[in-house]
């Protein structure tokens, strides 16, 4: 029979209409740019610290076996995170990122043309993208005008056929955290075979009880996502994990790719598990630069939205630079900071805390900027 191909731009048509997740601007990109010796990035949320030494040791260690192939399925990381946890092993699922959890997640749970996910709005960049590829209807609530959760509209787009729920809290790019009492009430109220996804990806940086992880006992129908990416600060070595009910975490196992997590990363965070000091001294640093920023920006005039994570949203005071003009200016002395058009927040920006120095670099040059000494 003749071959009914007939262009090599045929394509799903949900890759045909796919819009890309929009990322944060590279050090590299700036720095070519403008010409720059030096940029200070403070977009991505990334650890101010950098790698932690002992991570650094084992890196160095294990870079003579980058020749081999990792143990399918990760049983070491599974063991250690499920002990570091206190959790059945069973529901852990170990992946290349928490994207791959998310895009997992939506290929495990989600029938194309029957079921939908539901998340707020605005939300992580993923949610929506994945969804797509996925061929999921994605729907979404938004959230109250200052960012506070709203649960009842949220409610009001779920029904029988929805199969996921995605919160994240800490949430991005507000840095607001959901109450437990409402996540709770939520997992409660859902559809039998739905399940709530909390993305903790911020957690660690929100304090103790901000966490639904010690009343996931209560709730069968929850799963929490955590990363290595924030706190640990491996960002670039893409570690992403999910405590899961049992059974949705055997089949997430039997369709990931069999080697998607490389053996170096899991050494790396073999060793960032076991190294606490590194973890408090990132948590302490990003606490202090938190407050050292929203109250220096708040000075300024800026309205800021209270965070319980590494980074902070704020809009520019009215009759001086906006967040566009203020975005640029800043690039141009070579600190990158997060504007908010992908999340339809054309008028916010959004800041990390980086090292006390970036911190100050920002705070000054973010002055005299707003002053007109630009």
């Amino acid at each position: 029979m003749p071959s009914t191909f007939t262009s090599f731009n045929d394509v799903r048509p949900e890759v045909a209409s796919f819009e890309s997740y929009e990322p944060g601007l590279s050090i590299a990109e700036i720095a070519e740019r403008y010409g720059l010796d030096r940029v200070v990035k403070l977009a991505s949320n990334e650890n101010p610290l950098g790698v932690s030494p002992k991570v650094r040791e084992v890196l160095r260690a294990h870079a003579v076996d980058a020749f081999r192939y990792p143990q399918a399925g990760n049983p070491r990381l599974v063991r250690a995170l499920a002990a570091y946890y206190g959790v059945d092993g069973k529901r852990i699922f170990v992946g290349n990122g928490s994207d791959e959890v998310i895009d997992l997640l939506f290929r495990v749970r989600a029938v194309p043309g029957v079921h939908n996910a539901v998340a707020f709005r605005p939300c992580f960049g993923l949610y929506p993208t994945q969804a797509k590829m996925a061929g999921v209807e994605f729907r979404q609530a938004p959230l109250n005008e200052d960012l506070t959760f709203d649960f009842r509209r949220l409610r009001d787009c779920i029904d029988e056929d929805t199969t996921l729920v995605l919160i994240t809290s800490p949430d991005n790019p507000s840095g607001r955290a959901a109450p437990l009492e409402e996540l709770e009430a939520l997992a409660d109220s859902l559809p039998p075979a739905c399940l709530l996804v909390v993305d903790e990806a911020y957690v660690e940086f929100a304090g103790e009880g901000s966490s639904l992880l010690p009343r996931l006992d209560r709730h069968p129908n929850v799963a929490l996502m955590r990363t290595f990416s924030k706190v640990y600060g491996l960002a670039g070595l893409r570690i992403g994990y999910a405590i899961l009910p049992p059974a949705i975490a055997d089949y997430m196992w039997r369709v990931r790719l069999p080697f998607s997590l490389n053996i170096l990363a899991e050494e790396a965070a073999l060793a960032a598990l076991q190294d606490g000091e590194f973890r408090e001294e990132t948590i302490a640093l990003v606490r202090r630069g938190r407050e050292t920023i929203s109250s220096a920006l708040r000075e300024m005039g800026c309205e800021v939205i209270p965070s319980s994570s590494n980074f902070m949203m704020f809009r520019p005071p009215a009759g001086g630079p906006g967040a566009a003009e203020l975005h640029a200016a800043l690039l141009r002395r070579g600190v990158i900071i997060r504007a908010l058009r992908s999340y339809g927040l054309p008028g916010w920006l959004r800041v990390n805390a980086g090292t006390d120095e970036e911190n100050a670099l920002f705070l000054r040059f973010t002055r005299e900027i707003l002053e007109g000494k630009a």
